[in-house]
């Protein structure tokens, strides 16, 4: 896999932990062109519609273009001295635990790995985290527990090579979408492989499932309980591997025993018939090879870590890892959460897979990184340390590449805390998100395709991001900004790095202390160090463990020798019992609210909301609903409704499906007071953490459901954005040369179209008007601004514009405008009922 001169440049993927191998070359227009790298061995060439469509986010449009302080333009010397002084300030009249970092899977390592070495190893708190705390921090706590080390012992290939995978907690058709390609494909080649989907949802990934159990959400410790119960009783226990490789076993299955009294006990609590767990439970005891993928549905729960150690225990039960085509695999969420796992991200973990319960772990590093001041107790995770800002504790805040307003549990508190905050510094190369507008301090930073680095997949196979465009304005590199931040407060010497390979090879030595043959820490990089500049330039992907370079591909599993990375080398089988998620329905919130991602967007949607391509798939932010339960409360499919929690309530709109039982509900988690009104699901979801990783519950918010009435519908043209917060009902979509808002209100037809004629005033241009002479509450206006044959403005009011097909009305701004497509605009020649 040599990189040969070429205009394409290899990189990777911004997006999910699948890390697709990308290859990207300017184009005239200023944009990327993009195609799948045919060599990268995450995906073979293959992507995913986001990831095809990351050539057109490269835009400047948007984007933080310089330092500012209380929202004036400033220099970067003076900033950073500012923030410097601000935090040393604080620190020294506070204490070290009165500062904090929250950042980002979207980090590279070496980003990652000053930060967790200024905060841990300079400043001296372990107050930084991740918010991978939100997406997996219960695999890794899962995976300590039972292991030893957070370690992901399977590769992708495993997946092509099993007879049995069961897929719980995951759509992995939309949020991993390369891997369930590659799966798909295997199943064409061999129709004999059987795949189970465990979800409450039928989701996309049921169009390959075998068997789709559809649990009731929360329950996944009572089936795996159930399964391992059953594998005792039919006789498919691994005794050998049990007694030499494992403890814990009889505590474990006495619990998983004890969890249920019978089948038709754990049939009602499952909420699925017993032939349906019977099939499950026989075709996984009867299979030797069976891969158990798990995702958020498994991690974003309140007790997360237990169903990790759940499915574990029946792979240790059957002696199923470390082989080909076998074990338990956690994908990961963002492109680099995997990497700031190994460096130390967490606010509990020590860079490098040391922890702080281990004296000879704190020595080696202090001795490393030549500190007298590394943390000796962990910080607080992500739900404590906003919590800390928000009593005032913690007073001064860098956060970094990341929309925590938008993501974390009851946003709301969230946003208030920053407001009251004394420092928030944010870093990001986007100027307006939820998250900046509750800064004193922006810093630009920059993004992909601008900034050079690494990043870690869901198989640990370590990849280069490199730099393909200039940077717009004065954006750095994140690793730049932590490291002038670290000199200034007079730690020059550890942080005069010039070139991220430098940042790369201190850490890749890091994960060698005491550890060269890697037998006692699992990640072990020695392989990659004292690589030249030229040899970190041209580093094709590398799985760790890396003991030499890997000058071809290969694919690698962890604990074929059957070693473990406990004290003792046994893997823990780990007791746990089925409990009711923290949070339980009500008269006044009977429903369950479940969120997650669509197809086409990522996250808050600072990087696909801006593309025309992905907006496309998902315009709106919209609720699913069961028609018999929007039939219980006279809704209708395409209204808009409420929901409410005891935190909050958002606006969405209703969209049917039988895919979804009667009592639950889903909503997106992409929208945000930057792309709607009052959208953002995270209001309505309590912080409810697991006590073991401190990942909050995203996927059971008991809620209540009501139609919400207005009176006028529109839809609103602009090629530029605007202010709309005013408005009852809002949403953004981005479109091709401008902007598509769908906008409903109390306001009666002709009221609103007042309110619009006001925002879309122009001086110059010609305005094309129709509107009723009477005005009744059924009237329909429309309006269009023609500047120099181009449409400026234009939108469609009526009382309800649900049941028109206004697909037309985005394809104008690409229109030259004659007379001809005037008449047709303002008659509604273009409009029809369906």
């Amino acid at each position: 896999m040599m990189l040969t001169k070429s205009p394409w440049i290899k990189t990777t993927c911004a997006y999910c932990g699948v890390g697709c191998g990308v290859e990207a070359k300017p184009n005239s227009e200023g944009l990327l062109d993009v195609r799948g790298d045919q060599d990268h061995p995450s995906n073979y060439g293959r992507l995913c519609s986001k990831g095809m469509a990351l050539g057109e986010t490269v835009t400047h449009q948007g984007r933080m273009l310089h330092p500012s302080i209380d929202g004036i333009e400033s220099d970067w010397d003076s900033t950073l001295d500012y923030v410097a002084e601000k935090f040393t300030d604080t620190i020294e009249k506070y204490g070290p635990d009165s500062v904090a970092f929250y950042v980002s899977g979207q980090l590279l390592t070496e980003d990652y790995y000053v930060a967790n070495k200024l905060m841990k190893g300079f400043i001296g708190s372990g107050n930084i985290d991740t918010n991978s705390r939100l997406c997996m921090s219960s695999t890794v706590a899962g995976h300590k527990r039972a292991f030893g080390a957070d370690t992901v012992p399977i590769c992708y290939q495993d997946l092509e090579n099993a007879d049995l995978v069961v897929i719980t907690g995951s759509n992995l058709a939309w949020c991993h979408p390369v891997l369930f390609q590659r799966l798909r494909a295997a199943k064409q080649q061999r129709p004999e492989l059987f795949v189970v989907v465990i979800d409450p949802r039928k989701t996309a990934t049921c169009d390959i499932a075998d068997l789709h159990l559809a649990i009731q959400p929360g329950s996944d410790v009572a089936l795996f309980n159930g399964l391992l119960r059953y594998l005792s009783t039919s006789g498919h226990l691994n005794h050998d591997f049990i007694n030499k490789h494992t403890q814990g076993f009889d505590d474990a299955l006495y619990s998983a025993q004890t969890d249920c009294q019978s089948d038709e006990q754990r049939a009602d609590l499952l909420g699925i018939n017993c032939a349906d767990i019977e099939r499950f439970y026989h075709v996984f005891s009867s299979t030797e090879k069976v891969v158990t993928i798990y995702s958020q549905g498994v991690n974003q729960s309140s007790q997360g870590t237990d169903k990790v150690n759940s499915i574990i225990n029946c792979h240790l039960a059957t002696g199923r890892i470390g082989k080909e085509g076998m074990g338990p695999f956690s994908v990961t969420g963002q492109p680099n959460a995997m990497g700031g796992r190994e460096v130390g991200g967490l606010a509990n973990t020590l860079a490098a897979h040391m922890d702080f319960d281990n004296p000879t772990h704190h020595q080696m590093i202090s001795n490393y990184w030549k500190t007298e001041k590394l943390a000796k107790n962990p910080g607080l995770k992500a739900i404590d340390l906003f919590d800390a800002i928000e009593d005032g504790t913690i007073k001064a805040v860098w956060i970094m590449a990341t929309n925590p307003v938008v993501s974390l549990p009851d946003s709301n508190k969230i946003k208030q805390s920053l407001l009251k905050c004394p420092l928030v510094v944010v870093s990001d190369c986007m100027a307006d998100t939820d998250t900046t507008r509750a800064a004193n301090v922006l810093l630009p930073a920059q993004g992909w395709s601008e900034k050079s680095g690494t990043v870690t997949n869901s198989e640990r196979r370590i990849s280069r991001q490199r730099r393909v465009l200039p940077t717009p304005g004065e954006g750095k590199p994140d690793w730049w900004i932590i490291s002038q931040l670290a000199q200034r407060m007079g730690f020059e010497s550890a942080f005069d790095y010039v070139h991220e390979g430098e940042i790369f090879d201190e850490y890749v030595k890091m994960t060698g202390l005491d550890n060269r043959d890697g037998l006692k820490r699992d990640l072990n990089l020695i392989g990659l160090a004292n690589l030249s500049a030229e040899g970190y330039n041209r580093l094709t992907p590398q799985q760790w463990p890396v003991n030499s370079v890997q000058k071809q591909i290969v694919h690698q599993r962890l604990f074929g020798n059957n070693r473990f990375y406990t004290a003792n080398g046994k893997a823990n089988f780990i007791a746990v019992t089925y409990q009711q998620p923290k949070s339980s329905c009500s008269e006044a919130y009977p429903l369950i609210l479940n969120s997650g991602r669509v197809r086409d967007h990522w996250h808050t949607m600072t990087r696909t909301g801006l593309t025309a391509r992905l907006g496309a798939h998902t315009p709106e932010p919209y609720v699913s609903v069961n028609p018999k339960l929007a039939s219980e409360r006279g809704i209708s499919e395409g209204d808009i409704a409420i929901i409410s929690s005891k935190l909050g309530e958002v606006k969405v709109r209703v969209s049917f499906t039988q895919s979804i039982a009667s009592n639950q509900l889903f909503v997106p988690i992409h929208w945000s007071e930057s792309s709607a009104s009052n959208a953002k699901v995270s209001a309505l979801i309590s912080p409810n953490q697991d006590v073991n990783s401190g990942q909050p519950e995203y996927k059971y918010t008991p809620v209540h459901l009501k139609k919400w009435h207005f009176k006028s519908d529109a839809q609103l043209l602009s090629r530029e954005p605007l202010d709309l917060m005013n408005f009852d009902y809002w949403a953004k979509q981005k479109v091709d040369q401008g902007y598509l808002y769908r906008i409903a209100s109390k306001l009666s037809p002709f009221e609103l179209m007042m309110e619009l004629s006001t925002l879309c005033q122009f001086e110059l241009g010609k305005e094309l008007v129709f509107k009723a002479e009477q005005p009744t509450a059924e009237s329909t206006y429309r309006y269009a601004n023609v500047t120099s044959k181009r449409m400026t403005t234009a939108y469609v009011i009526s009382d309800n514009l649900q049941q028109q097909d206004l697909d037309w009305l985005q394809t104008l701004l690409l229109e030259t405008v004659d007379e001809e497509i005037e008449r047709s605009v303002i008659s509604g020649m273009f409009e029809h009922i369906e």
